[in-house]
């Protein structure tokens, strides 16, 4: 599902849509838009994940089944 909606941005960035639109850097001025809206949301996604293991550190419960893994697992060719 898609909604759409009025957003206002200063000139230049119009003009830069238009170019990549132009050049078929771009499909549509809202594909651009939408592109740099999922790379901002990935960004901040990113950051938070960097809070958490800066604050949790990257210890986690599976640490002891990896390291068991390892010493007891044997790989068949």
């Amino acid at each position: 599902m898609t909604t759409q909606i009025a957003i206002r941005l200063p000139d230049e960035m119009v003009r830069f849509l238009d170019r990549s639109v132009a050049s078929g850097k771009a499909p549509s001025r809202a594909a651009l838009v939408a592109a740099a809206l999922e790379r901002e949301m990935r960004l901040q996604a990113a950051q938070q994940d960097a809070q958490t293991l800066k604050k949790k550190g990257t210890a986690d419960d599976l640490d002891e089944l990896v390291t068991w893994s390892v010493a007891h697992a044997t790989l068949d060719d």
